[in-house]
């Protein structure tokens, strides 16, 4: 238990509720969800609600059951209740945040994008923040700001509307599409949508293997299968294996293995596998590639700078990566293809940066 994220988790429920019924067909917002994706990040040690209680009666009694305790915020004019709620919220949030030093997470539950400073000055107290929030009443502000942003409209168990488009789970979109016909101009909107996993699955594939070659170039140690998850919620905070059709991360990294786009090996821990790029390609025609290269910026024998010859190299061919012939920079690249002899590598102070220079 000791190992356990200790979570605790601050709900502004008018924000919350009134986002989820605008922006979902008029759907009742449920807090189950929400509670099953914490659980699987930690242990909830407290459950904190905002708002005024009696514009949510069965939502109380709802929250009430799921052990949440309900912090009253009375009726007041327009804008002051807003603000009242969201300072009370953050002052309790700073609160617990030095007075339990054994809460290391702390969710913060709005779309609201006011509580961007909050979620600056936690994680500046070294506290892990998961924000959640209703995708279409969620300022674009807030998901960055966070450790981990999770889309309401997104979590397991929660209902698709029938009329809803945009992005969903494919399970629960075939469902839907079983219950009823489609329209003419659903069956239009479908079309774009299903070839949509293919292009996403691309991007996740160059998403992963750009991640992996970087947390190899930084000679940190082994890459696990942990600390790439961490690296790509430190990229997009909203990122989801599920958004993608997998159900566990592992799941979509043994999918990527399969596609040659990563090799996974036994890591220090069981169930958190190593994961490293492929080592494959031709050696002399990358070098052939770097040689052409330095010969068009040179022209005339004038050495070109490392610094930017990478970029370049990418310009003529996009998918050309170091790490997958087996080296773990691009530095060290260009000094195995001047010891091959393909070209001159050399060290100049004038310049602060590496010359390289085209045989004649």
């Amino acid at each position: 238990m000791d190992q356990e994220d200790r979570i605790a988790l601050f709900l502004d429920y008018e924000n919350l509720a009134l986002g989820a019924r605008d922006h979902r067909g008029g759907v009742a917002f449920d807090f189950r969800p929400i509670a099953d994706a914490l659980a699987e990040r930690g242990r909830v040690v407290v459950r904190r609600a905002y708002a005024d209680w009696s514009y949510f009666d069965e939502d109380r009694r709802m929250l009430t059951r799921s052990h949440v305790e309900l912090i009253e915020i009375p009726q007041r004019m327009g804008a002051s209740r807003k603000n009242a709620a969201d300072i009370k919220m953050a002052v309790d949030a700073i609160e617990l945040a030095f007075e339990r030093d054994y809460i290391s997470t702390f969710v913060i539950c709005s779309g609201d994008s006011d509580f961007t400073p909050l979620v600056h000055k936690l994680r500046e107290l070294n506290k892990r923040v998961i924000g959640v929030g209703v995708e279409g009443s969620t300022s674009g502000l807030l998901p960055p700001a966070c450790d981990e942003f999770l889309y309401y409209d997104r979590l397991e168990g929660v209902d698709i509307p029938p009329a809803r488009g945009g992005r969903s789970r494919p399970a629960t979109r075939q469902a839907g599409a079983e219950q009823r016909p489609p329209e003419p101009e659903q069956e239009a909107d479908r079309r774009p949508q299903e070839a949509e996993p293919d292009r996403d699955a691309d991007t996740l594939a160059v998403q992963v293997a750009q991640s992996v070659a970087g947390l190899q170039g930084s000679a940190n140690g082994e890459v696990t299968a942990s600390r790439l998850k961490r690296t790509l919620l430190r990229k997009d905070p909203t990122f989801s294996e599920s958004d993608y059709g997998f159900r566990t991360f592992g799941e979509l990294l043994r999918h990527l293995a399969e596609r040659n786009v990563i090799e996974l090996a036994e890591g220090p821990a069981k169930g958190d596998p190593e994961v490293s790029l492929p080592e494959h390609g031709d050696r002399e025609v990358a070098f052939g590639l770097l040689r052409g290269v330095v010969a068009d910026l040179g022209s005339g024998g004038n050495p070109v700078a490392l610094s930017g010859l990478k970029n370049q190299v990418r310009r003529a061919r996009p998918d050309f990566s170091e790490k997958k012939l087996g080296y773990r920079s691009f530095l060290q690249f260009c000094k195995a293809a001047a010891t091959a002899g393909v070209l001159d590598l050399r060290w100049s102070p004038e310049a602060d940066d590496y010359l390289l220079t085209t045989h004649p």
